[in-house]
Order: structure tokens, then C-alpha cells, then sequence
């Protein structure tokens, strides 16, 4: 069994990530804040903690100047006089999410794989739906991205504390033209060593790099980093065994069982989509798989909402996300849309349905499942938005509300190697709290009705920020 590495991300992502209520607040964060006493004390309110339990009713969280003091029933928790007391009978906290496929651009719609940074609008996205904490998992503009932290940390804008992921790690023939290319492991390692200098906090291989190449996973390793992977080229089993921590978007990428593959060669996705549509996850070769990830503690990245982005009638059109896009980019994404209806060629349900069977098996054999939103593919699968409606999705694959929240929080926390700071609502934890409206335990979709949201204990107005952004997705 592999051995989990001590991590460089942990400290790069909680030590610089002050609470900022106490300390005054900067012209960059001050009209996007709730409310910003240094002690609150959420009374009368649900609770999803992280951890997987049932919801508890009836609870208090005392928050003390950015961490967590006290957590109980309501009343076996004292509040101390002159802190803030908010009722919020009716409504849920839960955790802030760990989004660990997230990205800063957004696809173009230029009719070329071009993507545009889109720093200002999605660090709010995210922010507003929920998501205290991001992984970029592939990053098209680095020093973009790493600058957006530092500024980020330092409360000159509204956001996500950040894993910020290097440049993708490509071999030729990659799709989209910002992309370096690697060709051989001394370029790997060069990439590696020089964004480690640079501030990245981990790496990911994508779809058309050689064996050789992945040398990037012991570059990353020897910098105590993580390296996750798109791949397509190698097999996920071939990837586990060569030492790579995670994978992203499930089986529904994985080339091994494709008739035909040859090594180091990406085979046609179509038929690759083909095979594993009808794949039996009981068979001994896909068991074989699962059982490798697991044994050799590979994680899985959830993105089901990507993927149901590109079925026809499917997710429900929301005006909450043609009123953040550009007008170039809701016709972009309507156009996408059409076409998938039209074209006999494009996904269908049983494409969904089957990675939800996969991710229900990973977890139920030990697997460590976690997610994010990746919005990419035909723009649909928007910052934040996308995360709430994978939540939603998890659920549709058969995990209860509370193990949905769980993927999504604790798992996040423990992959990245802070599950002692941040992922579950407990005493001495980072108050990265999200407050909404109703009951997400028994309906999900409550997940969307977002009143506020913490980070390190300050507070956030979800609408002041989903309002800063209008028509901006897409531009900038």
C-alpha cells in the first residue's frame, strides 16, 4: 500500500488564510459582507456536520473571532453576553465545500479550444454557492491564478482559499492551445520543479502524456505534491501503479478497457464512451481496477455535473445561470444545448447513469470519492452553481444528503491533507460555515437557497456577489 505523503498544500492553503473580521476590512471585500461581528452565535439551526451523521436539529455554533469555540444543542452551549445571536430555526449549516475540480476560466465560444481566465467572476461564483475552498486542477493561466490567491488571502477580493494547481502537464496533440507541451520526463520534471518555485501546490497530467512522461508524478512526489490526472493515453490501473493520487472524472475517461488501446496512445473517445457504457462493474477486470485505485489510495474526482451539462434536456435551464453568463456565452451554451438534442451522436442518460454506478461501487469499497464541478465542456456547468447541482446529482446516484455533503467536504479536507482545519463543523475548526435556507437532508436542492456563507468566519452575502457578476461569465 502506498504511503500518503506529508503535504506542502496543507500549510500553502490554511497559513495564509487570515480571518478577517476582526482585523477591519479592505475595500475589496467590505461590499460583499453579511454581517462582521468577530462572535456569532448560530442558535435553533440544523445541522449537516461533515462526517456523514444524520442532520441534528435544534443545535448552536459559537463562533470566536474565525474558528469554531463551541458546537452543541441548543441548550447545552452557553453564549457569553454581547455576542451576536442569530435564530436560524428552519435553516441548515453545513460545511463549506472543498471543490477539488475547479478552474478559473471558462470555455471561449470561439469554435477553438480557447478558454478565458475568468479570475474576477468565479472566485465570487464560488464563493457565493458555498465553496470555501478550491483545488484549480489544471491551470491555463498560472500566473493568474497564483496572483488571484495572493490577493485573495490578503482580502483585497472575495473568494476561496486556494490549492492552486500548475500548468497542465500535456504531451503532443493536446486540444486546447494554451496547454505546454511535454515530450519527455526531463521536460516533466523541469515544469514540475520551476512552478513549485513559482507557488503551485499541485499538479495535474492530462490526456496524451507517455508512461515515460509521468515521471511527473515522482517530480511532484520528491516536492511533497500531489499530481491528480486527466488521462487517456495511460489507463487508470497503469496510473495507480505508477503512483498518481487521483484521478479525475471517473470511469467514464478510462481508456484501459477500450478493444484495441495502444500504449501511450489516446484511442477515440467515442468508442471509449461506447465500451464502458455497457461495461459490467461487477466484471473482474473493472473490480481489478477498483480494488488497485483503492488499495493503492487514488482518489476519484466526481464532475457528473460536466457530464449532464452535455445531455440533451438536462439540467433544467436556470435563469440564476444565463443572468451571470455574457450574452456571447448563453448563446454559446443555449446553441450546445440544441445540438445535443439533435445530434444522434451526443451522450444520453445511460452515459450518466454509469458513472454514478461506478462512484456509488468506488465508495462502497473503500474508495475515497471527492468532487468538484470542472466548468468546462458546453459552459453549463457554471463556479458554484455547477458544485450545488453536483451535490444534487450525488444524491441521484444513491449517496444520502449527509454523504453527498460529506464527498464534498470532509473527503475534500482529507485528500488535501486539512481535514484537522476545515470539512466538518467541530470545535477548534475553521469557521467555514454555509447557511441556507431549509432542509437539505431531505431535499437537496435546498443546497441552492444559500443565506450566507463563512469563511474563516467572515461573512458573506451570497447575493451581493452573484449580483457583482452579472453578465460576466464568459468575459472576465
Amino acid at each position: 500500500m502506498r504511503i500518503i505523503l506529508p503535504l506542502l498544500t496543507a500549510a500553502a492553503i490554511v497559513s495564509c488564510a487570515p480571518a478577517l473580521a476582526q482585523e477591519g476590512l479592505t475595500p475589496g471585500t467590505k461590499p460583499f459582507i453579511a454581517f462582521d461581528e468577530p462572535m456569532v452565535a448560530l442558535t435553533h439551526v440544523r445541522v449537516i456536520d461533515g462526517t456523514g451523521a444524520p442532520a441534528r436539529t435544534d443545535q448552536t455554533i459559537l463562533v470566536d473571532h474565525g474558528k469554531i469555540s463551541a458546537f452543541g444543542s441548543a441548550s447545552s452551549v452557553s453564549i457569553p453576553a454581547g455576542v451576536k445571536e442569530m435564530d436560524l430555526t428552519g435553516d441548515t449549516v453545513y460545511p463549506g465545500l472543498v471543490g477539488m475540480h475547479e478552474h478559473l476560466f471558462y470555455p471561449s465560444g470561439s469554435g477553438i479550444a480557447m478558454y478565458n481566465e475568468q479570475a474576477f467572476s468565479a472566485t465570487r461564483l464560488y464563493l457565493a454557492s458555498g465553496v470555501t475552498s478550491i483545488r484549480t486542477a489544471g491551470s491555463l493561466e498560472p500566473y493568474t491564478d497564483l496572483n488571484v490567491k495572493k490577493q485573495v488571502n490578503a482580502g483585497q477580493m472575495p473568494g476561496p482559499k486556494m490549492d492552486v494547481t500548475g500548468p497542465y502537464i500535456e504531451g503532443p496533440n493536446g486540444f486546447a492551445i494554451q496547454m505546454p507541451i511535454v515530450n519527455s520526463p526531463d521536460d516533466a520534471r523541469r515544469l514540475v520543479d520551476y512552478w513549485v518555485q513559482e507557488g503551485a501546490t499541485s499538479f495535474k497530467a492530462y490526456m496524451n502524456l507517455s508512461h515515460d512522461a509521468l515521471a511527473a508524478i515522482q517530480e511532484a512526489h520528491r516536492h511533497g505534491i500531489r499530481i491528480t490526472g486527466h488521462l487517456c493515453s495511460v489507463g487508470f490501473t497503469e496510473a495507480a501503479e505508477l503512483g498518481i493520487d487521483d484521478l479525475e472524472h471517473g470511469l467514464l475517461v478510462d481508456s484501459e478497457f477500450t478493444p484495441g488501446k495502444q500504449r501511450d496512445v489516446c484511442p477515440d473517445q467515442w468508442k471509449t464512451i461506447g465500451v464502458i457504457e455497457k461495461l459490467d462493474l461487477t466484471s473482474a477486470e473493472v473490480q481489478r481496477m477498483i480494488h488497485t485505485l483503492v488499495e493503492r489510495i487514488v482518489a476519484i474526482t466526481s464532475t457528473l455535473a460536466v457530464f449532464e451539462a452535455m445531455l440533451p434536456g438536462r439540467p433544467p435551464l436556470e435563469q440564476r445561470v444565463l443572468d451571470t453568463m455574457s450574452p456571447q456565452a448563453a448563446e454559446s451554451y443555449l446553441a450546445a444545448k440544441d445540438r445535443a438534442v439533435d445530434n444522434p451522436r451526443f451522450r444520453n442518460a445511460s452515459f450518466l447513469k454509469k458513472e454514478m454506478e461506478f462512484e456509488r461501487e468506488f465508495a462502497r469499497t473503500g474508495g475515497l470519492l471527492i468532487a468538484g464541478c470542472d466548468p468546462t465542456g458546453n459552459g453549463g456547468a457554471l463556479p458554484g452553481f455547477g458544485d450545488q447541482r453536483n451535490l444534487e446529482l450525488l444524491v441521484e446516484a444513491g449517496f444520502t444528503p449527509e454523504q453527498a455533503i460529506k464527498i464534498y467536504t470532509y473527503n475534500g479536507a482529507l485528500y488535501e491533507g486539512q481535514a484537522d482545519h476545515i470539512g466538518t463543523i467541530a470545535e477548534s475548526k475553521a469557521a467555514d460555515l454555509v447557511v441556507v435556507a431549509g432542509d437539505p437532508s431531505t431535499h437537496i436542492a435546498d443546497v441552492e437557497k444559500v443565506k450566507f456563507v463563512m469563511k474563516d468566519g467572515l461573512a458573506y452575502d451570497p447575493a451581493k456577489l452573484i449580483d457583482s457578476v452579472r453578465g460576466a461569465v464568459g468575459i472576465h
